[in-house]
């Protein structure tokens, strides 16, 4: 009998399968390059959401080991060893949900400073444009004004 796990041990493995479903989800949604600043920024806020969702739910996984640990100094070797296959296999699955996690941050981190830098240089380029174009439009002095045709080549 005390080789059988507590009913707490299978809530909490219940509530840790449920979580790493819902987030494996949520993680396998397509990296889609986008255009808008505003919806990188929702997309990293749900990631950083999940990231502290992640972090709360570390004390579970950390009960679920500690009490594989115990059950296993007090069970059968096969009862042992069907409890650290599956404790395992859900610290497997937790590992890669949190790489993928902490990439997914840095991802899209990357490719927002990418999009602010792009969307910086082509308001520096319209603006730029916008001189060029009111320069282009001004009158041309005459010929004879060898100082004023000057002073536009130089500007040229």
């Amino acid at each position: 009998f005390d080789s059988l796990p507590p009913a707490r041990y299978k809530e909490t493995m219940n509530t840790i399968l449920g979580w790493i479903q819902q987030s494996e989800t949520k993680l396998s949604k397509p990296q889609v390059a986008v255009a808008e600043y505003e919806i990188m920024e929702q997309r990293l806020r749900e990631l950083k959401a999940l990231q502290i969702s992640l972090q709360e739910q570390q004390k579970g996984l950390n009960y679920l080991s500690t009490t594989v640990e115990d059950m296993s100094r007090k069970a059968p070797a096969e009862v042992s060893q069907r409890y650290r296959s599956e404790i395992e296999a859900i610290l497997g699955r937790w590992k890669k949900l949190s790489a993928q996690l902490v990439e997914h941050c840095q991802k899209t981190e990357d490719l927002m400073n990418k999009l602010q830098r792009f969307q910086n240089d082509t308001k520096t380029l319209k603006k730029w444009m916008a001189e060029v174009d009111v320069f282009l439009k001004e009158e041309w002095p005459a010929l004879g004004d060898s100082e004023a045709l000057e002073k536009q080549l130089e500007q040229c």
